[in-house]
């Protein structure tokens, strides 16, 4: 057969979809909602590594700390840059506080000129924050006047909480950590890049064939959209003298033009959903609309692969069926359908993956090609199997109600179709029940055990030297929601006034204070002790005999020092240890208020643990805003019992968004599905109502007809799944264990999305339940 032929039957098959009448024209349209669906789906995944990169340049640019790689001195060109960070709710703030000292000073990226005392620029996110009621809490903590707004070079998303404000004396605390001067913006020299390590990037692989999966079984399905109406105009074009092969040309043909328009619909769909990508925010994520640009390859990838999938979807379809002149022989009952071919599928995905088993940190990365291969077998094996296990099922179910009989004798007819329309729901669990296994498994490796106890304190603050620390303390504790504020003071004394070789640690605060991070029988106002039981008994020891002289707050080179010398008294009472909040156990010297030699205290640091009443809405905040209102340098950070990888934490809310998008695809396709299966049965439930039907009969038979396979695939799904999870579990050497919970929510999940399509498409079916539906022209 000659290209040529084939361009021409192919054409004809485009010229009948739209040319075909109403009849044509609406099924090409839900052909190409379908497929268009899909395609925007695929674009905005082949834009997600754009997105990723413009945020990560961004982000890369305007980083502001070395970390004291390369200390500067002051120069026309130097600028003091503190950290200000701060959280509100659960939402991050990104601050800054900025102090130029000279003319060449560098701007941030997306600043215009720097803001002076008392003044700031915000992100827009966070000046519609500031000025919203929900934000009044949040506007006392910055008390900046706004007068101006940081450009998208300067922000990671429109929906990032972001702020440059005016700072002054900076440079009288540039030892502490999170103060620098630098010259320039920009990364550090010499700044390792991270890469994931080969676990997290099997996570991504199968990530990415669990959600882009269920995409091209939808489109699959998409195009065979109609396919009872089509059948009767190929047995015309076989009356008219078309051969078989031609006819079936000619269908491939019309799924074609559904498959084009799809292109169409799909790339306006993808530009108007990219348009309003600002307004969206998926756990704290968002992306501005020129960063999702779709690589130009992979956009003529899909351009290309769509219509062709279409051409051999249909083909493949018809292979099976007799077109003839008077019908299309598929109306009588088909023959069973075979199992052997269809396990060969899951059990050559199995072949893939069993070479992998083992493989990870310790043992290299995996092959990505077997990886990615055998996972597609294994999923696509659902869709195999499926048609075959409703076939088997709906066989054997006989005996009910009215409703139930006609749901039954319409799938015995039609299985293949039922089975179509649940496969991408099948494949979208399959893969997501896998990965909620895989996830589990290896998530102790990425979360580690702060050491931190939470019933203790919920926030602890770390605040400079020359606040007084009685202050702090008392306006803590007077703050709406706080219990209860422990104030420390701590310091280093060591041997020598200059590079000591021993140093102990010492620690200030009353004895109430003093009781929470070590064990003491008896205190009051005036006493010493030496903590005695720790790791650090040795130095404590030798340092603290009585006579020994000790200096505060010993020199090093490079930092700045208020040494004070200090000779060990005798009658030093011992204490034991323990644990503070955070979950350190300290050794050295405690000093009561009282006990504490003259001059020392521009030598320590300070800390205040707070234990917040839980019972009051935004305690948090109340606290977080006095210490801002004490000063602004104050690091607030919230106590918690485990910290999980920042890399792990950002490839499960990848996850979350996709599987968010493919949700609403599922859905939306699914709904596309029903109504044009409603349509196609038009005139078959108006010859039913004529008859005396009740419609909630026939409500109730739709709803039999969709629950019955979507509780078989659903069941397929659950059984692949788990055998999918147990490998990749076994890849990675870790426990097989199935979290039963899980499985029972991803299964939850597609249930409620097939129930929630089904109760969407009952107006239009009341609506076709009519008798005047077998009125012709």
């Amino acid at each position: 057969m000659s290209v040529g032929q084939w361009a021409k039957d192919l054409g004809m098959g485009v010229r009948f979809a739209f040319a075909g009448g109403r009849e044509g024209w609406v099924r090409a349209l839900l052909t190409a909602v379908g497929v268009g669906l899909g395609v925007a789906l695929l674009l905005l995944t082949t834009a997600v590594p754009s997105a990723l990169t413009e945020r990560e340049h961004r982000a890369t640019a305007r980083d502001d700390f070395t970390y004291g790689a390369n200390p500067l001195s002051k120069a026309d060109d130097t600028l003091i840059i503190a950290e200000v960070d701060t959280t509100f709710r659960t939402q991050d703030v990104r601050g800054r506080l900025l102090e130029p000292e000279g003319s060449r000073a560098p701007l941030p990226p997306g600043v215009e000129k720097f803001p002076a005392k008392g003044e700031m620029v915000a992100s827009p996110a966070l000046k519609r924050l500031l000025e919203s009621d929900s934000g009044k809490l949040l506007s006392e903590r910055l008390p900046y006047r706004i007068t101006g707004t940081i450009q998208q070079s300067g922000l990671i998303g429109p929906a990032e909480l972001a702020y440059y404000a005016g700072g002054s004396g900076l440079a009288n605390h540039l030892s502490n950590g999170s103060i620098e001067r630098i010259d320039y913006f920009g990364p550090s020299s010499g700044t390792p890049d991270d890469e994931l390590d080969p676990i997290l990037i099997l996570l991504v692989m199968i990530i990415f064939v669990v959600l882009l999966l269920p995409v091209g079984v939808f489109i699959a399905a998409a195009v065979r959209f109609g396919g009872e109406r089509r059948d009767r105009r190929l047995a015309a074009l076989r009356l008219v003298g078309a051969d078989g092969r031609m006819a079936r040309r000619v269908a491939a043909g019309e799924a074609l033009a559904g498959a084009l328009l799809g292109l169409v619909l799909g790339t306006a769909f993808f530009l108007a959903g990219r348009q309003l990508a600002s307004l969206l925010k998926v756990r704290n994520i968002s992306v501005f609309p020129s960063d999702l640009n779709p690589s130009p390859a992979l956009a003529a990838l899909v351009a290309v692969a769509v219509p062709a999938a279409a051409v051999l979807v249909t083909l493949f379809a018809l292979r099976g069926v007799v077109i003839e002149p008077l019908g299309v022989v598929r109306t009588a009952k088909p023959p069973r359908r075979r199992l052997w071919w269809r396990l060969l599928l899951p059990l050559a995905g199995l072949a893939l993956l069993y070479p992998m088993m083992g493989q990870g940190n310790g043992n290299g990365n995996f092959n990505e090609w077997m990886v990615i291969g055998g996972t597609v077998l294994l999923l696509v094996g659902v869709t195999a199997l499926l048609p075959w296990l409703v076939e088997a099922v709906v066989a054997r179910l006989n005996s009910g109600s009215v409703s139930w009989q006609l749901a039954v004798r319409r799938l015995q007819l039609s299985s293949g179709t039922a089975a179509r329309m649940v496969n991408g729901i099948a494949v979208a669990v399959a893969g997501a029940i896998a990965l909620q296994m895989l996830f589990a498994g290896v998530e102790s490796d990425y979360t580690e055990d702060t050491g931190n106890d939470p019933s203790r304190a919920q926030l602890t603050m770390h605040v400079r030297d020359d606040v007084a620390l009685g202050e702090l303390a008392g306006q803590l504790a007077r703050t709406e929601g706080v219990r209860h504020a422990t104030a420390l003071a701590e310091g280093s004394l060591g041997d020598r006034a200059k590079e000591p070789d021993n140093t102990v640690e010492a620690t200030v605060a009353g004895c109430a204070e003093l009781r929470e991070v070590a064990r003491l029988t008896s205190c009051r106002d005036g006493d010493m002790f030496r903590i005695l039981g720790s790791e650090y008994d040795g130095e404590t020891k030798k340092l603290t005999e009585p006579g020994e002289t000790l200096y505060f707050d010993p020199a090093y080179p490079g930092s700045p020092s208020h040494t004070v010398s200090w000779k060990v008294p005798a009658g030093i009472k011992v204490a034991g240890p323990r644990e503070d909040p955070t979950g350190y156990e300290r050794g050295g010297l405690l000093f009561t208020p009282g006990a504490l030699p003259e001059g020392t205290g521009a030598a320590m640091f300070e800390t205040v643990y707070l234990s917040l009443d839980t019972s009051v809405p935004d305690a948090a905040e109340f606290a977080r805003n006095t210490a801002a209102r004490i000063d602004p340098l104050t690091s607030v950070n919230a106590l918690t019992a485990s910290r999980q990888s920042e890399e792990f934490r950002a490839i499960r809310n990848g996850l979350f968004v996709g599987a968010t998008c493919v949700l609403l695809l599922i859905g939306a396709s699914l709904l596309v599905s029903q109504l044009e299966q409603l349509r196609e049965r038009k005139k078959l439930l108006s010859s039913l109502v004529a008859f005396g039907t009740r419609r909630r009969t026939l409500s109730l038979s739709v709803l039999w007809q969709t629950a019955i396979p979507i509780a078989l695939g659903l069941l397929l799904a659950s059984v692949v799944g788990l055998t999918l999870g147990a490998v990749l579990l076994r890849m990675v050497e870790a426990t097989v264990s199935v979290d039963w919970a899980s499985v029972l929510t991803m299964t939850g999940i597609g249930a409620a999305v097939v129930l929630a399509v089904t109760l969407l498409s009952l107006p239009p079916l009341l609506r076709l339940m009519r008798p005047d539906g077998l009125r012709t022209e």
